[in-house]
């Protein structure tokens, strides 16, 4: 049975990723900040609520210590929108480096917390929600939510060289313009879409695959 690590699933494409999981049959150890942003998720069979800060490397070591148990799909959602602001009108800077510490360097450090826990895998594998807002070719504006994108594809694709030798595949993904409260209600697929399009190419990810960019919907992105 395949056991899929998902943070961030309090609400939009990470909840909607746990239950799409669970539909399947996989078990699931989702991440939350506290206990009460796992509402229903609690009651399903094969979940598996875990409190984490992704930002606390105290909080990983806790947890990664005390998982017990090969994990053999991790999926880094956890993200923040961040503070709204071109290059040059942007002015909360702890925000935006509150940005960078959540969306950049938490799968970073998630990653390397469950190293150990993929290794145990017979084919573990990583996935990191990106988006098509850190491409280097996009427009301006939310700069602060565009720079920790593309700094998490760099990180993406230099854990994808690191762990090709352990058998460790790692895929970066767009996953759409989706209808949550950081994407809004005119967004053009919904959660439940998003969810089932990156269960797809979870599933079917190999090493020959690693180090890739993707769509949700399973096709390859020619930029970054």
């Amino acid at each position: 049975m395949t056991t899929i690590l998902i943070t961030g699933v309090s609400r939009g494409i990470g909840r909607a990723m746990a239950k799409e999981a669970l539909s399947r049959g996989h078990q699931v150890i989702g991440t939350a900040r506290s206990d009460d942003d796992f509402g229903d998720l609690k009651g399903e069979g094969g979940f598996t609520p875990m409190v984490l800060d992704v930002t606390s490397r105290d909080a990983l070591a806790k947890a990664a210590s005390d998982l017990d148990q090969p994990v053999d799909i991790l999926i880094n959602n956890a993200g923040v929108k961040g503070p709204n602001g071109s290059i040059l009108s942007v002015d909360d800077m702890d925000g935006f480096l509150k940005t960078l510490q959540v969306n950049a360097l938490g799968p970073l450090m998630v990653t390397q917390a469950f190293v150990p826990a993929l290794k145990k895998s017979d084919e573990g594998k990583v996935l990191i929600v990106s988006s098509q807002m850190g491409d280097l070719n996009d427009s301006p504006g939310n700069i602060a939510y565009r720079t920790s994108k593309t700094a998490v594809n760099k990180i993406g694709r230099a854990l994808a060289t690191e762990l090709r030798d352990d058998g460790i595949a790692v895929a970066n993904l767009h996953p759409g313009w989706v209808r949550t409260d950081m994407g809004g209600s005119s967004a053009s697929i919904s959660p439940e879409e998003s969810a089932k399009g990156i269960l797809d190419l979870a599933e079917g990810l190999t090493v020959e695959k690693t180090g890739r960019y993707w769509n949700w919907d399973g096709s390859e992105r020619d930029s970054w």
